[in-house]
């Protein structure tokens, strides 16, 4: 691709997030760190870059000739197949409420994502999710009180982080196995994450190595049981 080319990609990239009904965090933010970024890249004020609009590409099955011409079909055929798929699915079923405690599956082998839900939850802004999870013990109060209803999403690229938000932590047995549900923040070293509680009444802060983290979890926001 050329830079005559990316300098369309912008405004296309834009057309594509609103037409998943997206917004410049939910669309970028598993791509890359600087989200707010791509605001003036959408606008066609800035280009965007070789590495980034090649991870934009491939993170989406996009269509590159479509990118650069506005020829074409949008979406490579992989995409078309799993957007084909997900809608079915999301028809079918929606996202699993799972009445468990993810403390119970943090040995190596174990998935909680695998357990039987006790039924599906179709709410369409977070039908992007992987699971519906009851929120345990009240460290996380008042942003989600015990009893409440979260829904997750995994992030496979555990070298972005939304740092202040929330996120399901489950780690290896070099940090005694945790399971958790904490606010993320910056370390200093950039080896190491801070869990810190939501609660005031939960002071201290949890330092994890980012290396002792064995899967993540955004938490993409909650709802109540009146809502399911």
């Amino acid at each position: 691709m050329t830079d005559n080319q990316r300098k369309n990609f912008g405004p296309r990239l834009k057309e594509i997030r609103i037409a998943k009904k997206m917004t410049l965090q939910e669309f970028y933010s598993p791509i890359a760190k600087h989200v707010n970024n791509f605001s003036p890249i959408e606008t066609g004020s800035r280009m965007i870059g070789k590495r980034l609009s090649e991870d934009v590409i491939r993170y989406y099955h996009i269509n590159e000739t479509w990118l650069a011409t506005g020829k074409g079909k949008i979406f490579t055929e992989e995409e078309q197949n799993q957007e084909k798929t997900s809608h079915k699915d999301e028809l079918k079923e929606g996202v699993p409420f799972l009445n468990i405690n993810p403390s119970d599956f943090s040995l190596p082998g174990t998935d909680f994502l695998n357990e039987k839900p006790e039924y599906y939850v179709n709410f369409r802004p977070f039908n992007d999710c992987d699971a519906y999870l009851p929120v345990y013990g009240d460290s996380m109060y008042p942003k989600y009180a015990s009893g409440e209803i979260i829904a997750v999403r995994e992030i496979i690229n555990k070298d972005i982080i939304q740092w202040g938000e929330a996120y399901l932590v489950m780690a290896d047995e070099s940090a005694n196995s945790i399971t958790t549900v904490k606010l993320l923040f910056e370390h200093n070293n950039p080896a190491k994450i801070v869990l810190r509680a939501a609660n005031p009444n939960y002071p201290g802060d949890t330092i994890l190595d980012k290396g002792a983290i064995r899967r993540l979890f955004i938490v993409k926001g909650k709802i109540t049981r009146n809502q399911l």
